[in-house]
């Protein structure tokens, strides 16, 4: 079955993209560790999975502050814009166009991992009851400390420094990261944001930092080159709302007015169930969104091909079927097999696990 949507051109935005196939974002722990920058083996990785329409990388820090997981690519320095350099030219020479997702993780973070040892930054001094990785073993995110009001105009700072890069870098456009449990999403639910003051309380307050943040990124790129992710109903880094149809709703509507290239929602729980919460409704959230809309979490072929040929997507992200299958996308419109994935290798390591996956011209590992 080949005359479908999902392999055929569209348009995120004014990205023009081959197919309607997109790589999600995937943190897998292999940058230099002496200054977090990605290198030619990212270069091989990306190349290999630019049959996708649209791919979007990694989680990329928009400062030292912003790194969460020991080994993550940032996107703040000179040798972190050459290393991205080499990826964007890896798959734009195959057809494909590549955005870099913008990272800061706020709370979920720890002093070894944060400059001079400091406490993790947070909207307000709520502990996530979630763990990270710090180069040697899983540990505990700590108690952040609360930003004072005065610090938050130097992070969207952080952010529109981090578009330019991305700009020199060679990508096609960004997404902003305001999902999972990081920071802009911990600014926007009620549950880790109990602020007093501008961005804390009302949803217009809590959404301040995501408008400045849109706003900041939006002096250096066009919107239609522009997308966000958001997870309205996942509770991913222990991320809590009273009511997350009402306030996604309002951040919605919000996004509305800036003309994004297109809005990424992860359905259900992050890498988990699909179910939606009672009171929640998915559908009516896509709804409100005046563009293009991606879906992601736990997408088969045939959920995929069903969602964009009844018009309830446009565009769908794979996430773990892209690391082991670099051809997905062929795969995908071919029916074939899929390789399997190998869980011991997603994280941290060098090239197995990464880019030594085959293809189906090298021949294939079928999946049980």
């Amino acid at each position: 079955m080949t005359d479908t949507k999902l392999f055929s051109p569209a348009k995120a935005g004014t990205i023009e993209l081959k197919n309607r196939v997109v790589m999600a974002p995937l943190t897998r722990n292999r940058a230099r560790a002496e200054d977090d920058s990605p290198y030619e083996l990212h270069a091989e990785y990306y190349g290999q999975r630019a049959g996708a329409g649209l791919i979007i990388t990694e989680a990329s820090q928009v400062s030292p502050q912003g790194k969460g997981y020991a080994w993550t690519p940032g996107i703040h320095s000179d040798a972190q814009v050459e290393g991205w350099k080499k990826v964007t030219r890896a798959v734009q020479e195959k057809g494909s166009k590549i955005v870099i997702q913008l990272w800061h993780v706020g709370r979920i973070s720890h002093p070894v991992l944060q400059p001079d040892g400091a406490d993790p930054v947070a909207p307000s001094a709520i502990a996530a009851q979630s763990k990270t990785f710090d180069g040697t073993a899983f540990v505990d995110t700590p108690t952040p400390r609360a930003l004072k009001a005065e610090e938050i105009p130097s992070i969207v700072e952080d952010y529109r420094k981090a578009a330019e890069n991305a700009k020199r870098a060679g990508f096609d456009g960004i997404e902003i990261h305001a999902a999972n449990g990081y920071l802009i999403d911990q600014f926007l639910r009620d549950g880790s944001n109990q602020r007093d003051d501008a961005y804390g309380g009302s949803l217009e307050n809590r959404s301040r930092f995501l408008k400045e943040v849109l706003e900041a990124v939006l002096s250096v790129w066009e919107p239609g080159r522009v997308g966000i992710r958001l997870s309205p109903f996942s509770n991913a880094n222990d991320i809590a709302d009273s009511n997350p149809q009402e306030t996604f709703s309002y951040v919605i509507r919000l996004l509305n007015s800036y003309g994004l290239s297109y809005l990424h929602l992860v359905e259900g729980q992050t890498g988990g169930p699909r179910d939606i919460p009672e009171g929640g409704d998915l559908a009516a959230l896509y709804a409100l969104f005046n563009g293009t809309r991606m879906g992601n979490n736990g997408y088969d072929r045939d959920l995929a091909i069903s969602a964009v040929n009844d018009g309830s997507l446009d565009l769908v992200a794979f996430g773990r079927p892209f690391i082991a299958n670099p051809d997905l996308p062929a795969r995908l419109e071919l029916e074939a097999p899929l390789n399997e994935l190998d869980p011991d290798t997603l994280y941290g390591g060098g090239a197995k696990g990464y880019t030594d996956y085959p293809t189906l011209a090298e021949g294939s590992v079928a999946a049980e």
